[in-house]
């Protein structure tokens, strides 16, 4: 994994808008409902190319294929994999409970989308029976990236944890929970190898770590749910036996939607469960409002040596865009907290298109916040370095 040796690389979170048509072809698949498969596909490949383009003129450093195929980061894999059906009961978080103006407009908000709650459930042992749909999409991803020039200095591709497969498609046939990790774990190591041996970083979405606290445990004490997120590391860390740690990059986060968030589960807690993590670079949410303050922690609990951090600098659940200069000094202090200018790639909080249709900032703003990103690198770069940043 690349460190940022003369100045400051910029990446995201993963998924980007993928556009009206896409969504709408995406989410009536998914429902079962009759699609062109060849109109799917072609609509596909075009938003490739078309985020990979618009990450290009950003000027992000270490981007990928926006997700652009994938109906919802982690629920495309039921598709893939066998023994789920159903469907999963989740609870709602308190806020929605306890908030009920708050819940009126955000249920007038939530826009026609793809599952996020309703997804099916495991219902017998599951399979990871369909290899070719991986193959298929990294091939998309690096013909894609193959035509983009000068070439990114990097590339990564999302892949979610095991226990967010766990925690939204609920179990309904293991023994016991840890026996349904374990088995994902199993299976999802399959696209994990795929990913790291087509050349790419594998990054790997894990709001479950920090996110599930306010959903399905929380009816858990903060001690309790930190025993949980240290059971989900490590069956992370199985399903990523004999990947090298600095092919791989963890993001957590609390959630990707605009709320209130007065319920979280703050970093401290949580931040010696996620140094377990066999990974060699942690992407955390901090640039929004909740989590601004959270560069405290990092400096109390000292950032491991073989890490890199990958600070979320741009908030991405607000159309407001990041000035470059409130970039730049959210920059350095990840530099601060951490300790080294090298091991500091600028971030942002979560994905822009998480599913298919749930899109809080407009895509035109997207690539302008890309853009500011960095824009406020290099005023950083500039700083760190005493020298015009490098191109």
């Amino acid at each position: 994994m690349k460190r940022s040796v003369d100045h400051i690389l910029t990446t995201h979170t993963g998924s980007l808008p993928r556009g009206a048509e896409l969504n709408n072809l995406l989410i009536a698949d998914e429902a079962g409902e009759k699609v062109d498969q060849a109109k799917l596909a072609d609509a596909i490949d075009k938003r490739v190319a078309y985020v990979m383009e618009k990450q290009h003129w950003a000027g992000v450093s270490v981007a990928n294929d926006g997700e652009q195929g994938r109906v919802g980061f982690q629920t495309y894999l039921p598709k893939r994999m066998s023994g789920f059906g159903g469907e999963s009961k989740r609870p709602y978080g308190q806020e929605w409970i306890q908030l009920p103006l708050f819940t009126q407009k955000f249920m007038e908000r939530l826009p026609k989308t793809g599952k996020v709650f309703g997804c099916p459930q495991a219902i017998a042992d599951i399979k990871y029976i369909d290899k070719e749909a991986i193959k298929a999409e990294l091939a998309r991803f690096k013909r894609h990236a193959d035509e983009i020039k000068p070439p990114f200095p990097e590339m990564f591709f999302a892949e979610p944890s095991p226990g967010i497969v766990a925690c939204t498609m609920l179990n309904a046939y293991y023994e016991t929970y840890g026996d349904y990790l374990d088995a994902i774990a199993r299976e999802i190591r399959h696209e994990y190898k795929a990913v790291v041996d087509a050349g790419y970083v594998l990054q790997i979405d894990a709001p479950d770590l920090a996110m599930e606290r306010v959903l399905l445990f929380q009816d858990k004490t903060d001690a309790e749910y930190v025993k949980i997120v240290e059971q989900h590391i490590a069956a992370l860390n199985k399903a990523l036996t004999g990947i090298p740690r600095d092919r791989v990059r963890l993001h957590i986060c609390w959630g990707n939607w605009e709320g209130p968030h007065i319920f979280d589960i703050g970093l401290e807690p949580l931040l010696q469960a996620f140094y377990q993590a066999n990974v060699g670079a942690l992407s955390i949410e901090l640039a929004n409002a909740r989590r601004q303050h959270e560069y405290a922690a990092l400096k109390k609990h000292k950032f491991p040596d073989h890490m890199i951090l990958i600070p979320g600098v741009i908030d991405s659940k607000s159309n407001v865009v990041e000035h470059p200069e409130v970039v730049a000094q959210r920059i350095e202090q990840a530099v601060a907290a951490v300790g080294d200018r090298e091991r500091v790639i600028a971030g942002v909080d979560c994905g822009f298109g998480t599913f298919a249709g749930w899109e809080w900032v407009a895509e035109d703003v997207v690539w302008l916040k890309l853009k500011t990103q960095r824009e406020g690198a290099d005023i950083a770069s500039k700083r760190l370095w005493g020298k015009k940043a490098a191109a």
